[in-house]
């Protein structure tokens, strides 16, 4: 609270002695992750252009943050988890790195690729400088379609053994084996099954829109993580193109198994919302030893394998049950400053003030059906429906009403690559300007944010602050309008405007008449809920203990009071809650309701 007031300080008297929006360090992070995405070439022979990322590895590198994404030319790096800074590395060999390995052990960052050929582990001391030179020349070449495909590595520091996981398919398992450190890490012994999939015990792992689809789900992205002597491998699963995309885990004793399916998973879960999907990442610790746990979700406006990158807070609780809190988790989070002690403290309680709210756009793109690229999608919370403009010019402008007064902390534009044409990542074409101002009464403007102030670079989820007002206090408005400046991209198309604050009205009230049933496929259950006036949204918590609610489904106003949940565990017996939202905050939790 102490650093948290000292920011608001000295926000307030930079705002008093600068004109105009004056830069101050960030405090807080808002999914999907502010970098900036490169252009992907997995499909430019089928001439689509789109930025991407997906299977992220973030490692705390001798207390500092590097960032490995699949097909990106390079890595991130960042000193406080919210400024990367892109490298291209000395080594970026071969190939592009698709869901690639990273680990950090003493003074050594390792970096292996995914891979059905020989390909060798490289290594750097220095990597903030981009420098990395070959640990081994070549990994042996394993049987036909067995990988090592989305490998990880893992150092056990008790043991000192070192070990290899990885699998990327619906018809393998996660596999896993020893490596010989002397050997530079050549593999030491026969690599073997660790687990496989089975949809017919875990509702989570059915393929498809909500688990819905019955083709043979995918599972990838091994991660392991050690826990007071306790060995979790991740995975994720069912499919990196759908809103269910989620991690799970096994828990072992020994880093070979055997392993036990958690009853609990999936550990991270984020199929409404925003930002829908959250598998396919990595667990790491910060520098105040709180965990975190990194997750691919998916866009899919180009190709169906478009994709951004979300960090969500992790942890284990007094049962060593291990989760990822994904509740609010595409809104404002403060960055940490020390350990936390609770779960959700991190949340800003800045809520989403723009849903549905109605915007003026200076010009609209002709096109048939009408209102195909229209304005009313920018705040449909939907990355996959868009507003385009008439042209790509400066000064094309976007003017969101949010209906009333209200404090606007902070305002997320999320960018679209509609009909691109971009084929490389030259910083000096590629890269995002724009300008943000807010009013009391849509007449008189104060500038919030300006791109152009600010260190160049592409942001196609541009997150940025809104600075308070010069005696200190949040800035309040009614109007939030965006002036365009640049992109690369032949059109301007923004999918969603995103305002984030608080509202001076009341929270809604508790649902009541929350109702569960359990499907004779216990796999499924039917959740109902009364609606209460106000609300934007609720958010469905559930859990395998009344005090363990972890999982969050999210549920607009505007869709019915009713879920089909079909991430359930067989034989595994469920509590469940429920809690409402708005411009305003949320509402006190409703009694938990148990389910066998």
């Amino acid at each position: 609270m102490v650093i948290r007031t000292f920011f608001t300080l000295l926000i307030s008297l930079l705002g008093a002695l600068l004109p105009g929006y004056a830069q101050v360090p960030p405090r807080t992070y808002c999914n999907p992750m502010d970098i900036d995405y490169k252009y992907n070439f997995e499909q430019i022979n089928e001439r689509i252009s789109y930025r991407s990322g997906a299977d992220p590895v973030i490692v705390n590198h001798k207390g500092e943050y590097y960032l490995f994404v699949t097909i990106s030319g390079g890595y991130w790096h960042s000193k406080d988890l919210v400024n990367w800074r892109y490298i291209v590395a000395n080594r970026w060999p071969f190939e592009d790195m698709c869901a690639p390995a990273a680990l950090s052990v003493n003074d050594t960052l390792f970096l292996f690729q995914s891979t059905f050929e020989q390909r060798p582990i490289l290594y750097s001391v220095e990597p903030e400088k981009g420098t990395f030179e070959f640990y081994n020349r070549w990994m042996p070449r394993l049987p036909k379609d067995i990988g090592p495909w989305d490998p990880a590595i893992f150092h056990d520091p008790d043991t000192d053994r070192w070990f290899m996981y990885w699998g990327s398919s619906n018809v393998y398992p996660i596999f896993g084996a020893e490596l010989d450190h002397s050997k530079r890490l050549a593999y030491k012994s026969q690599y073997q099954a660790m687990f496989w999939l089975d949809p017919y015990q875990h509702g989570w792992e059915r393929f498809g829109p909500n688990h819905s689809d019955p083709i043979k789900p995918f599972t990838e992205g091994a991660w392991m993580t050690k826990h007071h002597g306790k060995y979790y491998l991740q995975y994720g699963a069912p499919g990196t193109e759908y809103n269910v995309y989620a991690n799970g885990t096994y828990v072992g004793k020994d880093p070979l198994g055997p392993f036990e399916y958690a009853p609990y998973n999936p550990i991270s879960y984020k199929p409404g919302g925003f930002v829908q999907g959250a598998g396919h990442g990595n667990t790491f610790q910060d520098n105040y030893g709180n965990y975190w746990n990194t997750g691919t979700p998916w866009i899919a406006v180009n190709w169906n394998f478009e994709r951004r990158i979300a960090m969500f807070p992790a942890g284990f609780d007094q049962d060593d049950q291990m989760y990822a809190n994904t509740r609010f988790g595409d809104l404002p989070h403060y960055l940490p400053t020390q350990q936390w002690q609770h779960r959700d403290e991190l949340f800003t309680g800045w809520m989403l003030l723009s849903y549905r709210k109605p915007v003026r756009a200076s010009s609209v793109r002709d096109t048939l059906p009408v209102g195909t690229l229209g304005p009313a999608h920018l705040t449909d919370e939907n990355p996959r429906t868009f507003w385009v403009a008439q042209q790509n010019k400066p000064g094309e402008t976007l003017i969101l009403d949010l209906e009333k007064e209200h404090e606007v902390r902070a305002v997320q534009i999320n960018y679209t690559d509609y009909k691109s044409n971009i084929y490389d990542n030259d910083p000096a074409k590629v890269y995002t300007e724009f300008k943000l101002y807010t009013s009391l009464d849509g007449k008189r403007w104060e500038l919030a944010a300006d791109l152009a102030q600010l260190p160049r670079r592409d942001r196609p989820c541009a997150y940025l602050e809104v600075p308070p007002q010069p005696n200190g206090q949040p800035r309040r408005a009614r109007y939030v309008k965006y002036e365009h400046g640049y992109v690369a991209s032949p059109n301007l198309a923004i999918s969603d405007f995103r305002v984030f604050g608080k509202g001076m009205g009341k929270v809604p009230a508790t649902p009541r008449k929350l109702e569960v049933v359990r499907q004779p496929d216990e796999r499924n259950a039917d959740l109902r809920w009364e609606k209460v006036p106000g609300a934007v949204g609720y958010n469905i918590r559930w859990g395998i203990g009344p005090d363990k609610l972890y999982q969050t489904y999210q549920i607009w106003d505007d869709q019915p009071g009713a879920l089909e949940l079909r991430a359930l565990n067989v034989g595994v017996p469920y509590y469940f809650a429920i809690e409402a939202f708005n411009e305003n905050g949320v509402s006190p939790l409703s009694s938990v309701v148990g389910k066998r």
